[in-house]
Parts: structure tokens; C-alpha cells; sequence
């Protein structure tokens, strides 16, 4: 879809929109044009898709412009222009961006009742009833978490970005171990660097840490030793008095073992993921997954004895040579344990995963709209409230990422990086520091991507580093 604008450089605004509610390679043309008078801002939307054109006008008084209100305004006559063109109603509406619940989070927070914020979404973004009330639901969690946090309070993240092979639908930077385990070791000592002044820093300054999250890649691809060695640090170096929650992003079952959830417990570490993606045996075969959904029961159980009261597990919807059954099936299956987390992405095909390429298999957006909908009925009934939600480009269907917990047990950090509530200082290959400003914008500093990288260019890393702590507490 060829994009054009007139009168307003509001490009990622309308971009975004058009890429979530039009395929990839749709030919065609969009003219979006904004044009500015004494008493009105006027937003024309002009879609053209073969012979067919449409056409849409919406406006709103010049004296109460604010960018916000602008970029709404642009997107309403896009997406009223679109519709016309789509076969069905996108369930998000006018909404093109990945954090939908900041919009109900802030609605909540200056006084709106959840009736009113879902009303308000409808209305404004055109988002379904079902979609409105999912958001505000998370949003409630996020109001909770907002008001126990200080302006000094922060999160921190460890990359570990190697997977002992690649899974189909993953876009994420990493290594795998079978051809870059030479790198495990000199990566840690790097890390381990970046962490002792990273923890200098911090006891110079007024900040607090509030959640500790080691993700990936794989983390547990580290041998025991090697977790135990990176924990250790971490201990060591930085202040966790005030760390409510430490999470290790444990993934895939074939990279757990008794000894190495034993030695997460008796470090801390008091919140562990186990995602099985799919209990069905010919999908996880198909994301090139070598694990059984033996593995994963029999990983939840180790895990609960070595301790783990809090376990996430991830299910994924659309998955190649999956159907609403097999879904139906995984979900039950998890469901069946209680763990105290269960995450539903959507499939998204992202142009670095070998699903890209390879597309054969896939299920189609009504039956990725049965899974999703199965979900959120089944989770529901059985306790689970939904905590954190967001969307990614290129999904089945155009639906969402969501996160359920059951007895309040919300995944905090998750919450606080989802929503951007305070600063995440991110350590490590492939990590972005978000620096939150009191004006509310963000500034990013990210680290090299690569291990490779990371290890050569350590010295800027830790130059970067301090270059953030003087510009926090300044």
C-alpha cells in the first residue's frame, strides 16, 4: 500500500495504522491529508484498492488541537476510510499502536470509571465492546502497580541472548549455542563487568530497584554453574533489599533440569517461566521445538518441587499445523496445572523468523480469532484476570499479546516495561535502556545487539552506562 501525505508529517501515526489493518503487499493507494483552517482541523482520508475509492472527512476546532487529539483525529479518517475496504471489523478499531492500556491506564487515573473508559474507547477508537472491556481490565492492574511506585523506583533487565537452536517464529537477536558456545563464557565476563558498575552506580544514586527480570534468548541455556555464577553477581553487586520480584525467563523445558531450578530457587530467584508454546506434538515439531509435551508436565513439576509457587507459562495462537482443537487441547492442558501465570500471544510473522519464508500450515484469522476468544472465556471462568496486554505488527488477525494471573499474582515487571511506568536500565547483549522523563517522553540507550558486539564494544557500553546515571540523577 503506497502511503501519501498531505499538510502533516504524522507519518508513524497513520503508518502504523496501515500496515495493522491492510496485509503486506496490498496494492493500492492512501492519501492522507490534514488541513488547517480558522475555526476547524480537518483530517481527508482517501483509500484507492483497484477500482474501488473511499473517501473520509473528519475534523475537530482548530483552538483545541494537541498532537494527541491530532494524530486520534488522522486516524479516524483512516480507518473510516479503510473499512469499507476490509472484509471484517478489526476488533482494535482505529488503533494502530503496541500499548492500547496506556489509553485506559491514564483514562483511570485521572478519574474515569471502567464503564466510562471502555465507552470512551469505543467512541473514540472504534474498538469492540469485548476489546474495550479487556483493556480497562488490564489497565486496573497497571492503576494498582502505579500508585505503590515512587519517582526513585526502577526495573532491571539482564539479556542473555543465546538458545541452544532457533524456534520458527522467533525474531529476537540471539546465538545458538551449537555453533557460538565459545561465546557463553566471554559474555559473562562482560556482563559481569557491566553489572559491578551498574551496581556502583546505583548505590551512588537515589534510585531503588523494584523487579529484576533475566531474559533472553534462552537464560537457562546457561549451565547451572554458569546461573549460579551470574546470580551470584548480581547479588553481590547490587541492592535487591527492595526487589519485589525476580523473574528467570526459563523457556524452553529441554534447557531445565532439577539441579538448575534447585540453584534459581536457593538464589532468589521467585518467579520462573515454562513455555510450552503448544502441548500437540506436530506443531512444536513444525516451530522446531525438540521437546515433548511430556517435557514440559514433567519441567512444571520440577519446578514446583524445587519451590516455584509463581510459574508463567506461554501459549502462542496460530502456530503452523495448529487448529482451534490442538489449541483448545494445549490451553485445557496448561490451564489443568494453575500455574499462576499463562501468557496468549498471537503468532506474528516477523521478517527475521524462518516463518517468514516458510508459511505453509498456518491457521487462518477466524480460526486464530477462536483460539484467542476459547482463551479468554476458558481463563476467565477458571479465576484468571487479564494484568498486561500489547499488540505487535504483522498479527493473525490484528489481535494481541495477553497476559492472565490468578490470585493477584500479576507479573510486575511485566507490567512496568509494558506500560513504561519507570525507568528499565537494561544490561547486556541486545538490551535498550528506557529512560522515562518527567515530561513523559522516553530516551532509549541500547546496547550492541550481538555477543559479538557486545563483548568488543564493552568499553562504550560502560561509558553509556555512566553517561545514563549522570542524566537520571541530574
Amino acid at each position: 500500500m503506497e502511503l501519501i501525505l498531505c499538510g502533516h508529517e504524522d507519518r508513524y501515526a497513520v503508518e502504523q495504522l496501515c500496515l495493522s489493518l491492510f496485509p503486506q503487499g496490498t496494492e493500492g493507494k492512501a492519501v492522507s491529508a490534514l488541513h488547517r483552517g480558522k475555526t476547524w482541523l480537518t483530517a481527508v482520508t482517501t483509500i484507492t484498492i483497484g477500482e474501488k475509492c473511499e473517501k473520509n472527512i473528519r475534523r475537530l476546532r482548530a483552538s483545541t488541537e494537541t498532537v494527541p487529539l491530532r494524530r486520534q483525529l488522522l486516524q479516524q479518517s483512516f480507518y473510516l476510510a479503510a473499512l469499507p475496504h476490509l472484509q471484517k471489523v478489526p476488533v482494535w478499531g482505529a488503533l494502530a499502536g503496541v500499548r492500547p492500556t496506556k489509553l485506559t491506564t491514564r483514562m483511570l487515573l485521572q478519574g474515569l470509571s471502567l464503564e466510562e473508559a471502555a465507552k470512551k474507547m469505543e467512541k473514540d477508537y472504534f474498538v469492540t465492546p469485548e476489546r474495550a472491556r479487556l483493556a480497562v481490565d488490564c489497565s486496573l492492574s497497571t492503576k494498582a502497580f502505579t500508585e505503590k511506585l515512587t519517582p526513585n523506583d526502577i526495573s532491571l533487565y539482564v539479556g542473555i541472548p543465546f538458545c541452544p537452536t532457533r524456534c520458527a517464529y522467533c525474531s529476537f537477536v540471539s546465538r545458538t549455542t551449537g555453533r557460538s558456545g565459545g561465546l557463553l563464557e566471554p559474555y559473562l565476563d562482560a556482563l559481569e563487568q557491566e553489572i559491578v558498575l551498574t551496581g556502583k552506580l546505583l548505590a551512588n544514586s537515589p534510585f531503588r530497584l523494584r523487579t529484576l527480570y533475566i531474559g533472553g534468548g534462552t537464560p537457562t541455556t546457561l549451565s547451572a554453574a554458569q546461573l549460579t555464577r551470574l546470580i551470584t553477581a548480581l547479588k553481590t553487586h547490587l541492592d535487591l533489599s527492595e526487589c519485589l520480584e525476580f523473574t528467570v525467563e526459563g523457556g524452553r523445558p529441554d534447557t531445565l533440569d532439577p539441579e538448575k531450578l534447585q540453584a534459581l530457587r536457593s538464589l532468589g530467584v521467585n518467579r520462573m517461566s515454562i513455555n510450552p508454546q503448544s502441548l500437540q506434538e506436530p506443531v512444536l515439531k513444525a516451530c522446531g521445538r525438540p521437546h515433548t509435551a511430556a517435557d514440559i508436565f514433567r519441567v512444571y513439576d520440577e519446578a514446583v518441587q524445587a519451590g516455584f509457587a509463581d510459574i508463567n507459562m506461554d501459549l502462542i495462537a496460530g502456530l503452523p499445523q495448529d487448529d482451534f482443537e490442538g489449541f483448545r487441547r494445549s490451553l485445557d492442558g496448561v490451564a489443568a496445572l494453575h500455574p499462576a501465570n499463562i501468557t496468549v500471544h498471537t503468532l506474528a510473522l516477523k521478517k527475521d523468523a524462518d516463518l517468514f519464508d516458510h508459511r505453509q500450515g498456518l491457521s487462518s484469522p477466524e480460526e486464530v480469532a477462536r483460539m484467542v476468544d476459547y482463551a479468554e472465556e476458558t481463563l476467565r471462568s477458571l479465576g484468571y484476570r487479564p494484568y498486561y496486554l500489547y499488540r505487535q505488527k504483522y498479527m493473525s488477525g490484528s489481535f494481541e499479546n495477553v497476559g492472565w494471573s490468578r490470585d493477584g499474582k500479576d507479573c510486575l515487571y511485566n507490567i512496568a516495561m509494558m506500560e513504561e511506568l519507570h525507568t528499565i536500565v537494561s544490561l547486556g547483549g541486545g538490551g535498550i535502556t528506557k529512560r522515562n522523563l518527567p515530561n513523559g517522553k522516553l530516551v532509549r540507550f541500547p546496547n550492541p545487539k550481538f555477543p559479538e558486539q557486545y563483548i568488543s564494544q564493552l568499553e562504550e557500553v560502560l561509558a553509556h552506562k555512566e553517561e545514563l546515571f549522570r542524566q537520571m540523577k541530574g
